[in-house]
């Protein structure tokens, strides 16, 4: 009997079909955020403003990236209108970051096509099972050190 025959390997290991369903859901995520006008970055760093004015230290805490990184970003999003920056008039040392009127409006458009992305992907899924794949995924042993932005 082989290790396949005995149920050791099984013939999807986990990992690898977690890894290609997680390029497909990347590659069609890419492919509407473009569509929207934007990088994965450039996105999650509007859906983590759209709550209000945040500290550009605390929203590189809340993004998980170096603060160098997110320079970069608010620099994209800042010359494109939808983000700016403005000294804290409490700390003049310290940069608070807010979504403009433009970048709500671009995030609404790119909420519009990842719900649209995503209705596609779990259509297959009750609400209560995409619930308790939220759950899965979430005590899945993965952190953002071990994590590679392509973009």
């Amino acid at each position: 009997m082989t290790a396949d025959q005995d149920g050791s390997h099984p013939p999807q290991r986990l990992g690898l079909l977690l890894a290609w369903h997680g390029a497909v859901t990347q590659t069609r995520m890419k492919r509407a955020l473009g569509a929207a006008g934007l990088t994965p970055r450039h996105a999650m760093t509007l859906m983590h403003l759209e709550g209000g004015p945040i500290s550009q230290r605390a929203l590189a805490d809340r993004l998980e990236v170096d603060p160098s990184v997110l320079v970069g970003v608010l620099n994209d999003l800042e010359g494109e209108g939808l983000a700016e920056r403005r000294r804290d008039p409490a700390d003049r040392r310290r940069h608070n970051v807010a979504i403009t009127p433009a970048g709500e409006a671009a995030l609404t458009k790119t909420n519009a096509a990842l719900d649209e992305v995503e209705d596609g992907m779990f259509a297959g899924l009750s609400a209560q099972e995409r619930d308790h794949l939220r759950a899965l995924l979430d005590r899945v042993n993965a952190s953002a050190e071990d994590f590679a932005c392509d973009e």
